[in-house]
């Protein structure tokens, strides 16, 4: 038998492969019990406003009935298992926050028997947490595929977030590691989350008095290189999902080899494909936040992501058509478009050209990457570098100036310009 201690430190190290753990969009407010959701703290993870949040992130048990290739908690794994009770997560989660440990909760579990007697205790934990510990920190649930419909709708009324886990981008991937699995298995629960999201954000336009439902939204994760998907393949898979299931976010989740044994997993040595799983993110946000369509970015022609810039520059050089770009009379739509300009920095801009043309020395002020930029646009008292038609010399040229347009596995915070 194991003591408490041991439990905790299985479970938890079980759980750091799942990296869908979120607490953007929370808005359920302390409302005299104990804990909060927005108050800032040690940084395990982000909120949407760029707070950090620490989460406890745990499995109710790494047992599982399942064999999938790439899951550490595989049934055919030879690791220590441990499991919670019910009580157990509920006195470890109050512990916690009581030491200021933690600000919320991440619990997912090893499917136990069933997926409704798993889903069952995962319900339990959070009811217990709010109901009884009047607990008003984050908890974001992971939904288990093929719970029944009940059990997903009354977790959800006392959970910010759900996510249920997609794992491997394709069917056929799927089938290669996992072959008692089934994309279906994921889709149903997604739906029944999104459904009830709206049905009772409808209800609540007419009773204010209506229970919250997942208010912080549902996300997913893909596993990325330990099947064979293109990147097009991924991203079709991950916009597909966005647009049917009205996802908050999908988490990208590079392999870490713990099958040597199996040959249908690549072996890669010990470390994981940071720098595609960071591209890959870089294109998911272009995607929802710089109006990029998937096409442009991952075609028949482009399927996989160039590792050595990011997507926007790489799209940029393969249309210098739309170059240069005049800085003091395109739109935001197009600015944002300029690699070295992101977001805040385009709405900088418009604003401040209300009251006059902008030259060169205004923009650097601004605080885009102008450097990078320069070869694409042109503003009041500079012309386009020459050799604008030679994408290969622009890339060379920014490769050796700009360090930040290269992510190496040692640094791969998204960054986005």
């Amino acid at each position: 038998m194991f003591g408490f201690d041991d439990k905790l430190q299985i479970l938890a190290d079980a759980a750091k492969y799942d990296v869908s753990c979120s607490s953007s969009g929370s808005k359920r407010k302390n409302s005299g019990g104990i804990g909060d959701s927005s108050t800032s703290g040690i940084c395990h993870t982000y909120t949407e406003d760029g707070r950090c949040v620490s989460l406890l992130k745990i499995l109710m048990t790494n047992y599982c009935i399942y064999d999938c290739s790439f899951c550490v908690s595989r049934r055919s794994n030879d690791v220590q298992r441990a499991a919670f009770s019910v009580k157990e997560v509920v006195e470890l989660t109050m512990n916690f926050y009581r030491r200021n440990y933690i600000e919320g909760l991440f619990l997912s579990s090893g499917i136990f028997k069933s997926a409704d007697y798993t889903m069952e205790r995962l319900m339990l934990v959070v009811k217990k947490l709010r109901t009884e510990e009047r607990f008003n920190g984050y908890i974001h649930l992971k939904a288990i595929p093929g719970a029944s419909e009940s059990l997903l709708k009354e977790a959800g009324l006392y959970v910010d977030r759900m996510s249920v886990n997609l794992e491997i981008p394709t069917e056929e991937g799927l089938k290669l590691v996992a072959p008692e699995k089934d994309h279906q298995s994921v889709r149903e629960p997604l739906a029944i989350i999104k459904n009830e999201i709206l049905n009772l954000r409808q209800d609540r336009k007419k009773d204010k008095k209506t229970p919250l439902f997942v208010p912080a939204g549902q996300s997913t994760q893909l596993v990325i290189g330990a099947t064979p998907e293109s990147d097009l393949q991924i991203m079709q898979t991950a916009n597909t999902f966005y647009k049917d299931y009205n996802l908050k976010r999908v988490y990208y989740s590079g392999y870490i080899p713990i099958n040597a044994t199996d040959s249908n997993l690549p072996q890669i040595g010990t470390s994981p494909p940071l720098v595609r799983e960071n591209r890959l993110y870089q294109t998911d946000w272009l995607l929802r936040f710089y109006g990029f369509s998937l096409h442009e970015i991952l075609n028949s022609t482009h399927q996989h992501l160039d590792l050595e810039i990011d997507p926007k520059l790489a799209w940029a050089l393969r249309n210098p058509q739309f170059f240069p770009i005049d800085i003091n009379s395109a739109t935001y739509e197009w600015i944002i478009r300029i690699p070295g300009i992101g977001r805040q920095s385009a709405n900088k801009i418009v604003q401040s050209r209300k009251y006059g043309k902008l030259k060169e020395y205004q923009l650097r002020k601004i605080g885009i990457a102008y450097n990078r930029a320069k070869y694409f646009m042109v503003c009041q008292d500079t012309l386009i570098a020459g050799g604008f038609h030679y994408p290969e010399n622009i890339r060379k040229s920014i490769l050796e100036t700009n360090p930040r347009a290269q992510v190496t596995a040692s640094n791969t915070q998204l960054t986005l310009f």
